[in-house]
Parts: structure tokens; sequence; C-alpha cells
């Protein structure tokens, strides 16, 4: 599947994956630090970003999202890449593995691992930072990312440092959230998600330490599910990408070493 993307490096291939709602530009703050050494390819989603949408009929699940990341490997003639991803990314992440068609999986506080509260918990919050964006006048959003205050407040449950996301790219952030044709479909399908089958890749999990999306108690169900200790990224919330750059560089270029 065509999809829009951003590449950059040079090196052994690895896949960036974002959440529900973002955009590849959610990887801006490691891009760089992954380029020095990998071949980096960012990519929007389908209905997310500015790529297309799927195919008319095509519903919007996990499993038909990383069927659409599959495609635009193959369409790239990328073979068995590493691949990382962030919240519905590193979900998407974990599917790949489980199918052995990529080198490695990193996920980044993955959803699947919920209780059916926590879900309904994610569902809710996630519906209401929608409807923000969609009903928030541009001027208004310009408003509140340039505002300390603002930005705080906005983006608190999903950073853990909102002073570090600068107010461009939580502007465009909100934007593309408020235009992802793919997100109530997808948003939907997380009731019937559940954790993929096991891998056949080799794979590395990490949570944010003060993750106010998908609570840390999940990255023990997650380390259940994968026979491994899941690793905490200190300091760092859901999107912990602007949280600690370094840090999240080094945990997905130590994953994707192999």
């Amino acid at each position: 599947m065509d999809l829009a993307f951003e590449r950059r490096g040079a090196g052994a291939p690895l896949i960036l994956i974002h959440g529900i709602g973002h955009h590849w530009q959610a990887w801006l703050p490691v891009l760089d630090r992954l380029a020095a050494s990998r071949t980096v390819i960012a990519l929007d989603l389908p209905g997310f970003g500015v790529s297309p949408g799927l195919p008319h009929g095509t519903p919007y699940t996990a499993e038909t999202l990383a069927d659409a990341v599959e495609s635009f490997c193959a369409l790239l003639g990328v073979r068995e890449p590493h691949v990382a991803g962030n919240s519905l990314g590193g979900y998407i992440a974990l599917e790949l593995a489980s199918r052995g068609v990529v080198r490695t999986a990193t996920a980044l506080s993955p959803a699947g691992f919920w209780s059916r509260p926590e879900l309904l918990y994610c569902q809710t919050v996630l519906r209401g930072v929608r409807a923000s964006a969609t009903s928030m006048p541009p001027e208004q959003a310009i408003k509140v990312a340039e505002n300390p205050i603002g930005r705080a407040l906005s983006s608190a449950l999903l950073v853990a440092h909102p002073s570090r996301l600068p107010p461009t790219a939580l502007l465009a952030a909100t934007q593309a959230l408020g235009a992802s044709a793919g997100f109530d479909e997808t948003l939907e399908s997380f009731a019937g998600m559940m954790p993929p089958a096991p891998p056949k890749a080799p794979i590395t999990i990490a949570w944010g330490e003060r993750d106010r999306l998908l609570l840390r108690r999940q990255a023990v169900r997650a380390a259940k599910w994968s026979g491994q200790r899941v690793k905490l990224l200190k300091g760092c919330g859901h999107v912990p990408m602007s949280d600690d750059p370094e840090l999240v560089a080094k945990v997905l270029l130590e994953a994707s070493a192999g």
C-alpha cells in the first residue's frame, strides 16, 4: 500500500509506526539520532496523517493496519526490516513480529494489554481528546499550543513533560488528530483487540514510567505475555519521544542491533 513517509539515514532499515490519531512526525525528536546508524522510515498509517485511507470496505483494525504496513514494506522493497511502534503502533509492531515478517520489533507502551475497565478508560480519554481537536477553532489551537499552561493541560495525559514538546509539534499533532479519517473506527476496534500470537522474531517492550493513558500495571501483563522483563522508560509518559529522546533512541537502537 502507498503510504506517506519520511526516510532518513543509512544502514539497516527501521520502520517507525505512530499511535492512533498521530502522524509520522511523532518520531521527529528521535529521528536524526536513529538515522545516524539506520535507514529510518517513519510512516503515516492509512487514514492518519496524510496517508490515504484503507480500501473501501476494509475495516480499520490493528490487523488490517498491520497488513497495510506489510504491503508498504513490500512496495518499497524492504524485506524483514526492524520495526518499532508506540501505542497502537507498538501493537502493530508486535503483530508483525508474530507473523515473522520483521527482523526485530520494539513496542513502546503497546495497546492491547488492558483490562476491561482500563480499555474503557483509554477509549473515553481518546474520544475526549479527539472531540477537543475537532471542535477547537484554528486560532484557539494556536493559542493553546503557545501558552505553557494550555500546552500542559492539553498534553499532560500523553507526555510527562509538556514543556519539552514544541508548540509547533503540539499544534501539528492536534491538527492531525482532528483530521484522522480512520480514528473512530480504529478506536472502536480496540474492544476486540487481544495480545498477538507468540512472536517469531526478537521483541523488546518498553513502558513509560509515567504513562497516564495505558497505565504502568499493563506492563506486567505484557511481561507475562512475552516471557521477558519489560524495560521502564524513567520519567516518560505514553508518547515518550519528546520526554527523553536520548533514552528512547538508545532503546530502539539496542533493540535493533541484532
